[in-house]
């Protein structure tokens, strides 16, 4: 409106009022243009800023929901995981539980098969047993038929010296020979103190031989070892004759008269000496299972088994020594193994020396060998004397095992 005046006033011949009009329309021409640049600033101000508010918003959004995302994803992570986790804690459990049934059946199989390697072994001892005892009875049969045939013979002798008596008797008082009868009385009286001792004898065997039938407690008891290898080897040697009527073999002793008693339990000392000696007879009268350095010189030998004993300190040892095929090192080690034997099979279990073993070592003592191939072998049992003096004698002549 301004410029239009403006234009008036100088098509009027007035230019001094249209310049002083253009000025204001400029004026106001530029103030409006100011507003109106500053209205737009202002709204490309704001319109910038809400862009940014916007901006700002969707990521502080994007940022919400990518953290939910992650969180649902750990938490996807996490429960299979725990599934698998649960998973393997179960297919570990019913491993276990397997593996236990598996280790609970072979512990089964394991004991079964323990059991029965148990009852062959008392078997086998059982048969070890018997068969000591088979010999043992041969040689208690052998051994009381020497009583006996004395008894016999002296009762025989007698009664012809009572015959004689009665001779003499049947005389006239002055033909009658008194120095005879009385001779004859006294050689009587000689036969029936014999045969007194060997009825003793045989007595003393047979209560042994009852005393070996009975279950022993295992008490140990004063024992006359002397008297103890004596009869063993008596009754090993009598025994493997009445078995092998070709058995021909010698023996000999030695024992220390000073040897004090010693406490053992009689059947089972006795039994460990039996089944040592009978290997002893055995090695010295049979073809040794292997090859000898000289063996021409080994069979011109006579057979012989020694039993002795010596009193050394506190201990007494007993040692029963052969001639016989010896023992070669490479199994020197093994001879008191349970079942180890170099017999043929049906000859010996490999139980004698494994039982001999035990019973000297659960009498606190040792038994050794020393042995050289082609000359012999050499078993020395030791036991230790008992200080204190024993409780109970040993009266029994035979208390064998």
């Amino acid at each position: 409106m301004t410029k239009e005046l403006s234009e008036c006033y100088e098509k009027a011949g007035n230019p001094v009022k249209a310049l002083e009009l253009y000025k204001k329309s400029a004026e106001i021409t530029d103030s409006v243009s100011r507003k109106e640049n500053i209205r737009k600033a202002t709204e490309l101000t704001m319109n910038f800023e809400f862009e940014q508010k916007m901006n700002t918003a969707e990521a502080i959004q994007d940022a919400k929901d990518e953290i939910t995302r992650t969180r649902q994803v750990a938490m996807t992570i996490g429960l299979v995981l725990s599934i698998l986790l649960i998973v393997g804690a179960l297919l570990g459990y019913l491993g276990k539980k397997k593996a236990n049934v598996i280790l609970l059946n072979q512990k089964k199989e394991v004991e079964a098969t323990l059991d029965k390697l148990k009852d062959t072994q008392a078997q086998l001892i059982q048969s070890e047993k018997m068969a000591s005892l088979g010999e043992l009875t041969a040689g208690i049969a052998h051994e009381i038929q020497n009583p006996l045939n004395f008894v016999n013979n002296f009762s025989e002798v007698s009664e012809e010296l009572v015959g004689e008596i009665e001779e003499e008797r049947a005389k006239t008082q002055e033909s009658r020979d008194e120095g005879l009868v009385s001779s004859i009385l006294g050689e009587l009286k000689e036969n029936l103190i014999k045969i007194n001792h060997h009825g003793k004898r045989a007595g003393s065997i047979v209560s042994g031989m009852l005393e070996h039938s009975r279950t022993h407690s295992g008490e140990k008891v004063a024992t006359d070892l002397n008297q103890l290898a004596d009869e063993c080897l008596r009754l090993s040697f009598h025994g493997l004759r009445a078995k092998d009527k070709s058995f021909q073999a010698e023996f000999r002793t030695d024992f220390d008269p000073k040897l004090p008693k010693v406490n053992v339990v009689p059947q089972d000392m006795g039994r460990a000496l039996l089944n040592i000696i009978n290997n002893a007879f055995y090695a010295c009268t049979k073809a040794p299972p292997f090859s000898l350095p000289s063996a021409s010189a080994y069979n011109q030998k006579t057979p012989l088994v020694t039993v002795s004993t010596m009193l050394l300190g506190d201990m007494v040892q007993i040692s029963i020594s052969d001639n016989g095929f010896g023992i070669p090192a490479s199994i020197k080690n093994k001879i008191f193994q349970p079942f180890f034997t170099t017999k043929p099979t049906g000859e010996g279990t490999g139980l004698g020396l494994s039982l001999s073993y035990d019973i000297v070592k659960a009498h606190g003592g040792e038994l050794t060998v020393a042995s050289k191939v082609g000359e012999g072998t050499k078993f020395t049992l030791s036991i230790a004397i008992a200080k204190e003096s024993a409780v109970k004698q040993d009266n029994t002549a035979s208390q064998f095992a």
